[in-house]
C-alpha cells in the first residue's frame, strides 16, 4: 500500500504498515535520508508472479529539500548463492538538479464524461536522472520508394530509471491520491530548484 506525508514517524509506520521486512526497509531508507526533514513519501508495495514464484517487492521514494531517495527492497528464493531465501535492498540519492523528468500518464474511464478531480483509475509515475536510459532504433529510411541505400539508424533515447504503476483496482484510491501527490511534490521541488547545469 503506498502512503505519503511529511515526517519520519509517518514514513516508518508507513512502511510497517506495508509489512514488508520492516525493519530491513526501514533501516536502509532512514540510513539514506539521514537528518534531512522530508518533504513527501511515498511507500509502494507490488506482488508479481514469476513463472511458478510469487514474488513482493517494496518502493520507498523519499523527497527532501536537496534530494529524491529512491529505495527499493526484492525477495529472493534460495538458489546457488544461498542456500536459504534472502532479500536485496538498494537505496539510491539523486539531487534534485539532476532530475531530468518527471512523468505521469492518467489512465481515464469514460473520458466524454470526465469530471475535474475525478481520481484515475491507473497512473504511471515514471522518473528519469539520466543513470538509466532506453534506446528504440529502427532502420532509416528516405521517402523514395524505389532508394535501396543504407540510410543509416534512427531512434529515440528515453530516460527509464524508475518507472512506478499503481492502479485504483489493484492498489485502492488512496494509493492512486498518494502517488498524485507525491508526483506533484516532486514535479515542483523540480521546477524550484535551479538548473546548475551538473
Amino acid at each position: 500500500m503506498a502512503k505519503t506525508g511529511t515526517t519520519t514517524q509517518g514514513l516508518r509506520a508507513a512502511i510497517e504498515r506495508s509489512g514488508y521486512y520492516p525493519a530491513l526497509v526501514a533501516e536502509a531508507v532512514e540510513a539514506a535520508v539521514g537528518g534531512e526533514p522530508i518533504v513527501s513519501y511515498l511507500v509502494h508495495q507490488e506482488t508479481t508472479f514469476d513463472a511458478n514464484e510469487v514474488r513482493r517487492h517494496v518502493t520507498v521514494l523519499v523527497l527532501t529539500g536537496n534530494r529524491f531517495i529512491v529505495s527499493h527492497t526484492d525477495e529472493q528464493a534460495a538458489d546457488g548463492t544461498s542456500p536459504s531465501p534472502y532479500a536485496t535492498t538498494s537505496t539510491e540519492s539523486v539531487k534534485l538538479q539532476r532530475i531530468s523528468s518527471v512523468v505521469l500518464s492518467r489512465v481515464v474511464a469514460n473520458p466524454e464524461s470526465y469530471t475535474p478531480g475525478t481520481l484515475p483509475r491507473e497512473v504511471v509515475l515514471t522518473i528519469g536522472w539520466g543513470a538509466v536510459s532506453r534506446l528504440d532504433l529502427e532502420p532509416a529510411a528516405c521517402g523514395d520508394p524505389n532508394c535501396e541505400a543504407d540510410h543509416g539508424y534512427t531512434g529515440s533515447s528515453t530516460a527509464d530509471d524508475l518507472s512506478l504503476r499503481v492502479s485504483e483496482a489493484g492498489d485502492g484510491p488512496d494509493t492512486v491520491r498518494q502517488t498524485l501527490a507525491f508526483a506533484q511534490a516532486l514535479s515542483e521541488a523540480t521546477t524550484a530548484t535551479p538548473d546548475t547545469g551538473r
